[in-house]
């Protein structure tokens, strides 16, 4: 989730159906940390990708990333996103009521792992190890092979990668990882994605 994400959608008016219902209850609710629309474009991109695998999410937020992940994803592929506030839960998985390959759920972000292993996981909202969090580990939830995603980087500029003048130590977790292949992919020129691979 991007802060001021919702409001960057302002500026591109075509967009997939879904992806727009998802961005207008978000606007509706004054939500503004949905994912980038470039940010949803590498999703969409990564979920058609993995034919019909399963996708989970964590951080639904208003369902626009999951929109995204929906639009581009296989007719056969599963897709499960958890969120932690019931009524946002609630109202994003009315959204998705006519797309019976999702599943919306209530929750914290861990109750996710029952729903795998996955072939594409997007953390959203936990997992990621950013803060005081510590980081999920990939072999418990990924197939191998499987695929990682985690937005709201700025682009890399010097190694070891630093925030706010100290080390980046959740960007040094996945892009070290003994057990993954990783890159840094930026969307904008100040928003940067870390994709990985699972290697088993």
């Amino acid at each position: 989730m991007t802060a001021s994400g919702t409001a960057a959608y302002a500026h591109h008016p075509d967009l997939p159906p879904l992806v727009a219902v998802a961005v207008d209850a978000a606007q509706r609710a004054g939500f503004d940390q949905s994912c980038l629309p470039e940010q949803g474009d590498l999703l969409r991109v990564l979920a058609r990708g993995i034919g019909d695998g399963v996708i989970g999410e964590t951080g639904t937020g208003y369902g626009v990333g999951l929109a995204w992940l929906a639009t581009g994803a296989h007719p056969a592929a599963r897709l499960v996103s958890v969120e932690r506030q019931p009524d946002r839960a609630t109202e994003v998985a009315a959204l998705f009521a006519d797309e019976p390959r999702v599943q919306v759920r209530t929750g914290d972000w861990r109750e996710l792992a029952g729903a795998g292993p996955f072939d594409l996981l997007v953390l959203d909202g936990g997992g990621q190890g950013k803060r005081d969090e510590p980081p999920l580990e990939p072999g418990d939830w990924l197939r191998p092979g499987g695929l990682v995603v985690l937005d709201d980087f700025t682009p890399m500029t010097t190694w070891p990668p630093e925030h706010r003048g100290r080390p980046d130590t959740a960007r040094r977790y996945w892009l070290d990882h003994p057990h993954l292949r990783a890159a840094e992919v930026r969307v904008t020129p100040t928003a940067a994605t870390i994709v990985a691979t699972y290697l088993g």
